[in-house]
C-alpha cells in the first residue's frame, strides 16, 4: 500500500496548481483504500507480483476519489472522513473540474498496461457507477423505492468498483475465466456488504467515528434500506412519518424516524443483508488458493461488518 501510495502522489502533479492541490487535499484525507487492497490481494492469491499491480491500484482510487469529489458537489456535502469536503474548501466548480482531471489521469495510467481487457473492465465500470449516480439523483425523495431497485443502485454506484478491482487483480495474475469470476463475485458481494453497512451506521452510528453528519442520507431524500424495511414493517402512522422525511428531506424528524427504524427491527435486518453479502464474498474468497492473500480476504469479509466508520 505504501508503494501504491508513492504511485498515486506522483501521477497527481499538473501544471495547474489548483489541480494538484484539490486533489492532494482528498486524497491526502486518507480513506480506507479498499479497492486498490483488494486489486492487490487477489492479484497476490493468484501469484501476481509485477510492478503493474500498483499502477492500476492506483488507477482505481483515482476513480474512486473523482467519484467522491463529484457526490459531494450532488449531495452538497460538508464533510467527508471527518474534514470539510473539497467543495467546501475549494467550491462547487473546482471540484468537479478536479473529479474530470481524475477520471483522464486514470484513462492515462490504465493506458500502460497495455492490455485491453483490464482497460475494458475499467472503462465498463467507471460507464456503470455513472449510471448509478444518476439513478440515485432520479430516486432522491422517491419514498417507493423497494429493496430490489435499492440494491440496483448500490451494486452500480459502490459495488460496481470493488467488483473491478477484483477483477482487474484476477486478468494481472493471467488466471482462469472461473476464477476471474470468483474474484469478481467476491467484490461485488464486499461492495454491496460495505454500502448496506453504511447505509446502516447513518442511523446507528457516531458521527465522530464515521467522518460525517448522521442524517446526511434522510437530508438528501435517500431511500436506504434501514427506511425501506421500516416502512415494510411499520404502522401506517410509523410509514407516513418516513414517507414524509424522506419526500421533504426533513433532518428535524431525524429523531423520530431512527425512533421507528429501530422500533421496527430494521437496523437488524439491514445488518442481516449485509451478513448476507459478506457470506457470499467469504463463499468466493474461499475458492481462492491458500495462502496469506486469501486469508486476508477472508478476514476482510468477516471484518467488514463489524466497522463502525
Amino acid at each position: 500500500m505504501r508503494q501504491v501510495d508513492a504511485a498515486i502522489a506522483s501521477r497527481l502533479d499538473s501544471g495547474v496548481p489548483l489541480v494538484g492541490e484539490v486533489s492532494r487535499y482528498i486524497i491526502g484525507a486518507g480513506g480506507k483504500r479498499l479497492r486498490p487492497a483488494l486489486l492487490l490481494l487477489t492479484s497476490g492469491a493468484l501469484g501476481y507480483t509485477g510492478e503493474q499491480r500498483f499502477n492500476l491500484a492506483a488507477v482505481v482510487e483515482f476513480i474512486h476519489t473523482a467519484t467522491l469529489l463529484h457526490d459531494d458537489v450532488v449531495d452538497d456535502s460538508a464533510m467527508r472522513r471527518g474534514n470539510a469536503t473539497a467543495n467546501e474548501m475549494f467550491g462547487n466548480p473546482a471540484s468537479v473540474l478536479v473529479g474530470d482531471f481524475l477520471y483522464s489521469r486514470a484513462f492515462q495510467m490504465m493506458v500502460e498496461a497495455q492490455d485491453m481487457r483490464i482497460m475494458a473492465v475499467l472503462a465498463d465500470a467507471t460507464n456503470v457507477i455513472a449510471e448509478g449516480e444518476v439513478l440515485q439523483l432520479m430516486n432522491m425523495h422517491n419514498a417507493g423505492l423497494d429493496e430490489a431497485g435499492y440494491l440496483h443502485v448500490i451494486r452500480s454506484k459502490t459495488a460496481k468498483l470493488f467488483e473491478a478491482s477484483a477483477r482487474v487483480g484476477a486478468i494481472l495474475a493471467g488466471a482462469s475465466s472461473d476464477l476471474e469470476e470468483t474474484c469478481a463475485r467476491y467484490g461485488q458481494a464486499l461492495g454491496t456488504a460495505f454500502q448496506v453497512i453504511d447505509d446502516v451506521l447513518d442511523y446507528a452510528g457516531d458521527a465522530e467515528l464515521l467522518g460525517k453528519n448522521l442524517g446526511d442520507d434522510l437530508r438528501e431524500g435517500k431511500a436506504t434500506l434501514p427506511l425501506i424495511c421500516a416502512m415494510q414493517r411499520g404502522s401506517a402512522e410509523q410509514r407516513a412519518v418516513i414517507a414524509g422525511a424522506i419526500e421533504t428531506g426533513a433532518v428535524d424528524m431525524l429523531e423520530q424516524v431512527v425512533g421507528i427504524v429501530r422500533e421496527t427491527g430494521a437496523l437488524d435486518f439491514s445488518r442481516d443483508a449485509a451478513a448476507r453479502e459478506a457470506a457470499r464474498a467469504t463463499c468466493a474468497a474461499e475458492q481462492l488458493p491458500a495462502g496469506p492473500h486469501r486469508s486476508c480476504l477472508l478476514q476482510l469479509s468477516s471484518q467488514l461488518l463489524e466497522r463502525n466508520n
